[in-house]
């Protein structure tokens, strides 16, 4: 019997095809495929006979397997490939069931088993990536034009877009699509080499025994074992992690903009979505809490598989079970921060007049760069600087506009350079139209 803990954060928000991959049976299902599969081309490259192996793919089967029994066998062996290769043997008659898990070892089982699990999930992954991505997408085309405050260190800086600033974004979600193809390519590889990594017991057909499982799994061959070599599976967790960092990253952006006294944005309303049990006004950003508690988790988990990569000589000593807890949690944490994300991307409300009065929250100060580079070209960058500078100290200091401040500190000269004042942020946003149009080509690109 297996015990679990309640893990309350993906009970909520968790992904319940990812739980699936991951799930006890199908695990046990990736192990029984490839125990077919080393059946199947044992039997085609002639290490054991073809009856044998029809006879162990007919046995390689769920209703073969008492999960409970095997689980509890698994825990006094230390792994659960020996039991689970008993019960295989159990139901065949003699002579095929000596023909069972033929020269391979525990680990070639488990790790092409979970390479079958990570190509899976990577798959899901990019499926819930593309959804993200598109919502992102619609809103930068949408608010390609609108115009809100750009802010560094958590202050108003310069005019931008709502477009532009989510532009940013989805030239990152664009490069994360790249990236787990490529882990994907990098986690679909058969183990297939035996006790110590030399393929000794296979036999001289080792190599064409493991290219035929790999083909029939839908999986890279290798003819260097990688049973102590986890690059591969910590490049999965760290892209599982990454991927919920980047749907966290708009999530606080989200949370950031939907404050009271900012306001600019919203998520989507309900019938008590993000109520409080004791203050009925609130409709607290509870989507993007849950994806940046997923991915601070995540980040966290995925140190462990660094320390995973530490095994050593040919198999090891307590490593490797450090990937049996945080895989599958990295996996599911990814999915559930990126399907939770696109929720609330997909029904965003969007406030282009809060966007608008922000803008003149402190009298248009967040137009002093645009004031200091109209001045730039007469008087010299730094001397505008200077100029603008103490017109700022001076509107903020006694609650002015920028531009009154201005008209006081600049001569006859300065004034005639700058010309018609005040300058409406819409007119200093630069790139941002361009800089929409470049991220919108390149994701549509990726999906091409």
């Amino acid at each position: 019997m297996t015990r679990q803990t309640f893990k309350l954060l993906p009970e909520l928000f968790g992904d319940a095809e990812m739980a699936g991959i991951f799930s006890a049976e199908h695990t046990v299902l990736a192990w029984l495929r490839t125990e077919a599969a080393l059946a199947e081309a044992q039997a085609e490259a002639g290490v054991i006979g073809r009856d044998d192996a029809a006879a162990i793919v007919a046995a390689c089967v769920p209703a073969s397997i008492d999960l409970p029994r095997l689980w509890s066998e698994a825990v006094n062996v230390g792994y659960p490939i020996l039991p689970l290769v008993r019960m295989i043997s159990a139901a065949l008659p003699d002579g095929p069931n000596g023909r069972v898990h033929y020269g391979a070892t525990t680990q070639d089982i488990m790790d092409t088993g979970l390479a079958l699990q990570m190509g899976a999930a990577l798959d899901h992954l990019a499926t819930l990536l593309g959804a993200f991505g598109d919502a992102v997408a619609r809103l930068v085309s949408e608010h390609a034009g609108t115009v809100v405050a750009a802010r560094t260190h958590a202050q108003q800086a310069v005019p931008t877009t709502f477009g532009a600033k989510l532009a940013v974004l989805l030239a990152e979600v664009t490069r994360q699509r790249e990236r787990v193809g490529a882990a994907a390519g990098q986690v679909r590889v058969v183990s297939l080499f035996g006790a110590g990594g030399t393929s000794a017991a296979m036999g001289e057909r080792s190599s064409e025994v493991r290219e035929g499982v790999a083909r029939r799994l839908g999986l890279r061959t290798t003819e260097v074992p990688w049973h102590v070599a986890r690059d591969g599976v910590a490049e999965f967790g760290v892209t599982c992690a990454s991927l919920a960092a980047t749907a966290a990253r708009f999530a606080r952006e989200v949370v950031d903009l939907s404050r009271t006294e900012v306001g600019e944005v919203r998520e989507a309303g309900g019938h008590h979505r993000g109520a409080s049990s004791t203050m009925p006004q609130k409709a607290n950003p509870i989507g993007c809490e849950a994806v940046i508690g997923m991915s601070g988790t995540a980040g966290a988990l995925s140190s462990g598989l660094f320390r995973a990569m530490e095994a050593g000589h040919e198999r090891a000593a307590g490593e490797w079970q450090v990937e049996w807890y945080v895989v599958p949690l990295l996996a599911e944490l990814a999915s559930g921060a990126l399907a939770t994300a696109a929720e609330v991307a997909e029904g965003l409300r969007v406030y282009p007049e809060a966007m608008r009065a922000n803008l003149a929250a402190e009298g248009g100060l967040i137009m002093a760069e645009a004031y200091m580079m109209r001045l730039a070209p007469a008087l010299g960058r730094e001397r505008a600087h200077d100029l603008v500078y103490k017109a700022a100290h001076e509107a903020r200091e006694h609650g002015r506009a920028l531009a009154d401040a201005l008209r006081e500190v600049a001569g006859p000269d300065e004034l005639e350079s700058l010309g018609a004042l005040p300058i409406p942020p819409e007119s200093y946003v630069g790139d941002a139209g361009a800089i929409c149009a470049a991220a919108l080509s390149a994701w549509r690109g990726a999906h091409e």
